[in-house]
C-alpha cells in the first residue's frame, strides 16, 4: 500500500443546473487529476457529498470513476457512517473491486467514547476486505480520535489499518501521532491543505486533499517539497475554500475556472456572492 504515500484528491461530485450528477464534468476532473499527477484518488468522502447521493447514484458515481481511471492510480472509496453495524454491512455486502482501500470516518453526531471509537473501528477493520483509512475530523464529527487510541486501533489490526487522515487542526496532537507511530508501517496523512507542510516536516506521509481538485500540482508541492512559503502563500485562498463549508469553497473555484457548475446539495449551498468575489480576486 505504500502507493497510498503521497498526493491524494479528496474528489467533489458535479451537479448539473437540475441538481443531476455531471458525469461529464466528473470526467474533466480526472482528467486534471492524472495531468496533475495526484498519486490516488478519494471517491464519494465527505467532499464528495456522498450522504445526499442515492444509493444509485453513488453506484454510478464508483462505476464512472472506475472505468474511467482503468487502473490509471489507485482509487480509495469512503465508506462511512454512525451506525457501525450499517457500516459493516456495506462492507460485507458491496462489491469493492477496483478500490485498494477505504477511508472511514468517524462516527458523527452520537459522540461516541474512545472505547467506542476503538470498538466501531476494530469492528470495521474485521468487516472490511480492503486496508482501513481512518478519518478524524472533529469539526464535523464532534468526536476527536486521540493518538493513544489510533494506536491502540493499529495494535489491535495491524493488518488491516493503513493510516489515518488527520483533519483535527491540532499540529501538536499530529506531531504526536506521528511519534507515537514511529517504526510502524501506519501512515500519518495530512487532512487539511493548510498545515501539509508542516506535517510532511514532522514525518508525515501525505495530503487527502481539497485544493487539489482545482490545483494539484501546487498541492504536490506542499507533499513532496513541504514548501511552508508555498504554503504561506496558499493560505489565504485555503482559508477561503473553508470560508462557509467544504466543499462549497473549492466548488466555486472549479465553477470560475470553467470545470463544473455550482451546485450542491441541499442542506449544503453554493458561496455568498461575496466570498465568491474574493476567491475569485484570489485565483485571478
Amino acid at each position: 500500500m505504500s502507493n497510498l504515500r503521497g498526493l491524494g484528491t479528496a474528489l467533489i461530485t458535479p451537479f448539473k443546473a437540475d441538481g443531476a450528477v455531471d458525469l461529464e464534468a466528473l470526467k474533466r476532473l480526472l482528467d486534471i487529476q492524472i495531468v496533475g499527477n495526484a498519486d490516488y484518488i478519494v471517491v464519494l468522502g465527505t467532499t464528495g457529498e456522498a450522504v445526499t447521493l442515492t444509493d444509485e447514484e453513488r453506484h454510478i458515481v464508483r462505476r464512472m470513476v472506475i472505468d474511467y481511471i482503468a487502473g490509471r492510480i489507485p482509487l480509495v472509496l469512503g465508506v462511512g457512517g454512525n451506525n457501525t453495524a450499517a457500516v459493516c454491512e456495506t462492507l460485507c455486502t458491496d462489491d469493492l473491486t477496483g478500490f485498494s482501500a477505504i477511508l472511514s470516518v468517524c462516527p458523527y453526531y452520537n459522540k461516541p467514547s474512545q472505547e467506542g471509537l476503538f470498538r466501531h473501528f476494530c469492528a470495521v477493520a474485521e468487516a472490511s476486505p480492503l486496508p482501513v483509512i481512518l478519518y478524524n475530523v472533529p469539526g464535523r464529527t464532534g468526536v476527536n480520535l486521540l493518538p493513544e487510541t489510533v494506536m491502540r486501533i493499529y495494535n489491535a489490526c495491524p493488518a488491516k489499518i493503513l493510516g489515518v487522515k488527520e483533519a483535527s487542526g491540532n499540529l501538536e496532537q499530529i506531531k504526536h501521532l506521528i511519534n507515537l507511530a514511529k517504526g510502524t508501517d501506519l501512515l500519518v496523512i495530512s487532512g487539511d491543505d493548510g498545515l501539509t507542510a508542516d506535517i510532511m516536516q514532522a514525518g508525515g506521509a501525505g495530503l487527502i486533499s481539497v485544493l487539489s481538485n482545482a490545483y494539484p500540482s501546487e498541492a504536490r508541492k506542499l507533499v513532496y517539497d513541504a514548501d511552508s512559503q508555498l504554503q504561506s502563500r496558499l493560505a489565504p485562498l485555503i482559508n477561503l475554500l473553508f470560508k462557509e463549508g467544504n466543499p462549497s469553497g473549492i466548488k466555486t473555484v472549479l465553477a470560475k475556472k470553467g470545470v463544473i457548475k455550482n451546485v450542491l446539495r441541499l442542506p449544503l449551498v453554493p458561496n455568498s456572492p461575496a466570498v465568491q468575489d474574493d476567491i475569485a480576486a484570489a485565483i485571478s
